[in-house]
């Protein structure tokens, strides 16, 4: 991963920033500035090693002194920043099925963007801190056609990329054609089987033969074929096959546009994909939304919040 805003920071002395986060919060009043520098201008590895300094030094945990110094969405963002990376899906994907009503959205966010490699990570980890196992607890918490395509995303058993052959294509886009336009009432199941284990390579080449064959997108279909969460996490899967930046960049998007802002889900995505390819969503939010996503956050947030979503995002894209 080299498409991140966020890379290691160098020369790096963690005993330093664990000092200056101290003073910073230490005595009448916070020095906000201070922590938002260094907490998005390191990487999380860094910001790791920074903590366990500062617990040295100190005696004292991190986290929980940012906890009670900061409030708010800032709060949020720096407590979020400081999550260890291998940790943050199993730890969003906890408190989205915990209690009283699941979070779809989250669920079919991370279920639909992460590649198999990741979910067997996150499935592990689960397992790991929580010592439950996470199929088992989403499978407890939704039900249906949207519960089985999560249960197939999860077996993270997506053909690899390789060579694609024709045939199957055509084959699989004419199964989707009857399953979808052809038919009264979709067969769902097919659609969920060639989704959810179809390589990548594979079904983008069955998109274009979908197109030609039926003059719809596949999005179309599903968007009249379908409903409510089930038809959410496959359109969900749809854009991550064609563009997992330009997933995100409309996921994004979607959280700033219009009245009120879903701070938990721009949070979420900034701090998430900030190593990884905030630099691929940047330049698909220009190409989609005909505004940087720089100058979007800007209109849309305020005070240290915006200013360290800001550096998260690292340059507008004018």
């Amino acid at each position: 991963y080299t498409r991140g805003t966020v890379t290691a920071f160098s020369p790096f002395d963690a005993r330093a920033d664990a000092e200056a986060l101290r003073k910073a919060m230490k005595g009448m009043g916070t020095d906000e500035e201070t922590i938002l520098k260094i907490l998005t201008s390191r990487n999380n590895a860094q910001r790791q090693e920074i903590a366990a300094a500062f617990k040295t030094l100190f005696g004292r945990d991190l986290v929980d002194d940012l906890k009670s110094e900061l409030t708010g969405k800032f709060e949020t963002l720096m407590v979020s920043l400081m999550r260890p990376t291998y940790i943050f899906d199993a730890h969003v994907l906890k408190h989205a099925i915990k209690g009283a009503g699941t979070n779809e959205k989250v669920l079919t966010e991370i279920l639909a963007s992460r590649t198999p490699e990741e979910v067997r990570n996150i499935k592990q980890v689960y397992l790991q801190e929580y010592e439950a196992n996470l199929e088992d607890k989403i499978t407890g918490e939704t039900s249906g056609y949207f519960q089985r395509l999560l249960v197939v995303l999860l077996q993270a058993n997506r053909d690899p990329d390789g060579q694609v052959d024709e045939g199957l294509v055509e084959q699989d886009a004419q199964i989707l054609f009857r399953a979808g336009e052809l038919k009264w009432g979709t067969d769902e199941e097919k659609f969920i089987t060639i989704l959810g284990t179809r390589s990548v390579s594979h079904l983008r080449r069955v998109f274009d033969k979908y197109m030609t064959i039926s003059g719809f997108q596949i999005e179309e279909t599903i968007d009249r074929e379908t409903s409510g969460d089930l038809e959410k996490l496959l359109l969900a899967v749809v854009k991550c096959i064609r563009s997992v930046p330009a997933y995100f960049a409309e996921t994004l998007y979607h959280s700033m546009k219009g009245a009120g802002t879903d701070d938990d889900t721009l949070i979420r995505v900034m701090v998430s994909r900030s190593e990884v390819d905030l630099l691929d969503i940047r330049q698909e939010f220009r190409k989609n939304f005909a505004k940087s996503l720089h100058q979007m956050i800007q209109k849309d947030t305020s005070g240290d919040y915006r200013k360290a979503l800001l550096l998260l995002c690292g340059g507008d894209d004018e």
